[in-house]
């Protein structure tokens, strides 16, 4: 009778344990005038660390623990019979709190989502169609949801704010990599990582973190909106770097808002580098001065910096010549009761009054998060097959606003040192970054400045490419600027393989 219940027991512990959960489906789709046969794996997998010795893990017997069930979409091309030959990408989103849905179904999976050509979505209810710029043709394709986004979650036990950290994100990820490199034959692969915004954050990191933990060596990184230090971001008293390297993403964004004199109205590019070239001159020495800057020199940057925004001159002075992102995107087109996109400044918006100092929302983000909600939930009950009542976590604030960047206490985050030390451990590493004219998020001038300060040694710094698309910080809403990352990505892939 105890040997049956001890027999029991276990069975019934056997079963409350985390499970892996996959669903595995078969489908075609034409890329390139070529017809690709791929399978799909979507599902969680269980996500463990070694159990300390003594511990009282229900899993001893393996000598792990789960930790979490992380969800992922994997897409992989049949008939290819060397694994060594076929390229393996590993893709994710940022926030941190985002799921990976932006770029699986925007831009990098065989499904996308249907928008007109400039990024606006139909009426609901939305659809999806073949992604004839997916990059299936190129490389095999994981989106992975890190802990607390998407379907993914901590198991029972654990809490999930372990997860929502710098450090604990890249070794979370770090090790879902390693887990599905293993469990499917991968490591021989050539690899790539690609994110996108603060995945641009993690992609660096796990350069790094893949190398010295797990022995893995990548190819690539494509860096989408790319932010690698936040100091070029964070417009905090003291800190002038952003006040410069927005400047012409300000100017863009008047620019497509027809905001500008008629001669800088001409030619988008040729106003920009003129605005670049006042920005890491003139403008960069007067706002070192600070308020010892004469009067004269005042009234002149003043005076350009009204010519390269639209703003007012006396707007300008009011700021002390320092102009903040959020205050921007409402006074640019106050006049007009309307504001612009922080993701993207194409996009204007209608607050509840325009005598505010800041804007209600975010157009850009508003006019994408419905249609691509939408679609991701028929598509992967319907065609993948998964069901879960949970929600899809697509863009989770709660994440966001609890993220803990401890180990960063008073100094800003950096990863730009991470990923000079990954290429200079491994210097057949190669990174793209595609850049958005109208992103106020991530601005392209100020990724600039971070690439041309990482330190790489002159031999390396070929390693490093960069597109620019005449979109936002998701630029794949926007029809051609699509089909030309498509073409940058594929090259990007091909000259960085062995």
């Amino acid at each position: 009778m105890a040997d049956e219940k001890k027999e029991a027991l276990e069975e019934k512990t056997e079963s409350t344990l985390p499970q892996d959960n996959l669903s595995v489906t078969e489908h075609s789709v034409t890329i390139g005038g070529k017809k690709i046969e791929y399978t799909v794996t979507t599902g969680t997998m269980v996500l463990k660390e070694e159990a300390e010795a003594g511990g009282d893990s229900k899993d001893e017997s393996e000598g792990e623990k789960a930790k979490a069930s992380v969800f992922f979409t994997a897409y992989s091309k049949k008939g290819v019979k060397d694994k060594a030959k076929r390229p393996l990408t590993f893709s994710f989103n940022g926030g941190p709190g985002s799921a990976s849905v932006w770029l699986h179904m925007g831009v990098l999976g065989p499904k996308r989502v249907l928008m007109d050509d400039v990024g606006n979505p139909p009426p609901p209810p939305y659809q999806l169609v073949d992604n004839e710029y997916a990059l299936l043709d190129e490389t095999d394709l994981v989106f992975i949801d890190p802990v607390s986004t998407g379907y993914s979650r901590a198991v029972p036990g654990e809490t999930s704010k372990q997860f929502h950290s710098f450090k604990k994100d890249i070794e979370s990820v770090g090790d879902f990599i390693r887990l599905y490199t293993t469990r499917y034959q991968r490591w021989t692969s050539p690899k790539f990582l690609i994110g996108e915004s603060y995945g641009t954050t993690r992609a660096a990191g796990l350069s790094g973190y893949l190398q010295q933990r797990h022995g893995m060596y990548l190819n690539g990184l494509m860096l989408i909106s790319s932010i690698l230090n936040f100091q070029t971001a964070r417009f905090e008293p003291g800190n002038d770097l952003p006040h410069i390297l927005y400047l012409p993403t300000f100017t863009a964004t008047a620019w497509y808002h027809k905001k500008l004199k008629p001669k800088y109205q001409e030619d988008l590019q040729k106003t920009l580098r003129e605005v670049e070239d006042f920005a890491e001159s003139e403008y960069t020495l007067a706002l070192m001065k600070g308020d010892a800057l004469p009067q004269k020199d005042r009234d002149r940057i003043v005076r350009k910096l009204s010519d390269y925004t639209g703003l007012s001159k006396a707007y300008i002075k009011q700021t002390n010549m320092r102009l903040n992102i959020h205050r921007f995107v409402k006074e640019l087109l106050r006049d007009e009761r309307r504001t612009v996109g922080r993701l993207d400044s194409r996009f204007t918006g209608i607050d509840s009054d325009a005598a505010g100092e800041y804007s209600e929302q975010d157009p850009s983000m508003a006019t994408i998060m419905g249609p691509y909600t939408a679609t991701f939930y028929d598509y992967v009950r319907d065609e993948l097959k998964f069901e879960s009542d949970m929600p899809y976590e697509i863009l989770s604030f709660n994440v966001n606003r609890a993220w803990s960047y401890a180990q960063h206490e008073n100094q800003y985050v950096n990863v730009g040192e991470t990923l000079r030390k990954a290429i200079t451990t491994n210097p057949h590493l190669k990174v793209f970054v595609g850049n958005g004219y109208y992103d106020l998020a991530t601005p392209y001038f100020a990724t600039e400045y971070t690439f041309n300060h990482l330190g790489l040694d002159e031999e390396h710094r070929e390693n490093i490419s960069m597109g620019y698309y005449e979109a936002g910080h998701m630029m794949y809403v926007h029809l051609e600027s699509l089909a030309k990352l498509k073409v940058d990505l594929s090259q990007f892939i091909q000259a960085a393989l062995p």
